[in-house]
């Protein structure tokens, strides 16, 4: 029906709130200055579970970007390393973070970011950044990292 519009919940796409708030942002700009092209894009958005430890993704899911391309399509890179944060512990209170990077083999362009553990949520949303801006395993690579942090594992992944 023209001049009805639904954002958030009931539009059937991701059902979160900062969704419904760019969303609603860009309709807006769409309805009333004129931005006619103005489009929510819903592919790279960033999701994080606030559990203990935080778990964050942004991108392609493993069985999504086997869909898309096919197991020879993609380069998949998983990495489990300890949190400096827990060096001086006990051993039964380290936790460690999962880091999984999921590229798409022919231009090397990052399709999947996933992190568990401590400050996976802080990490998402940098690093939904930098793929919405495009980046490639070399973009990573060619990153200093910044020690001692778990991060710093992204760019320092073979």
């Amino acid at each position: 029906m023209p001049g009805v519009y639904a954002i958030g919940d009931v539009s059937g796409n991701a059902q979160l709130t900062p969704v419904a708030t760019k969303t609603g942002k860009i309709l807006a700009e769409r309805v009333f200055n004129g931005a006619e092209g103005a489009k929510m894009d819903y592919s790279l958005i960033p999701t994080v579970m606030f559990t203990h430890p935080p778990v964050g993704r942004c991108g392609m899911t493993h069985d999504q970007a086997l869909a898309e391309y096919g197991e020879e399509g993609i380069r998949v890179i998983v990495d489990m390393t300890m949190d400096l944060h827990f060096s001086m512990r006990e051993q039964d209170q380290k936790v460690p973070t999962m880091c999984k990077l999921i590229i798409r083999k022919s231009d090397g362009l990052i399709l999947g970011f996933h992190a568990a553990g401590r400050g996976a949520d802080e990490m998402t949303q940098g690093f939904a950044v930098a793929m919405k801006m495009g980046a490639k395993k070399t973009d990573f690579d060619a990153t200093i990292a910044i020690h001692p942090t778990v991060s710093e594992q992204f760019v320092l992944l073979p």
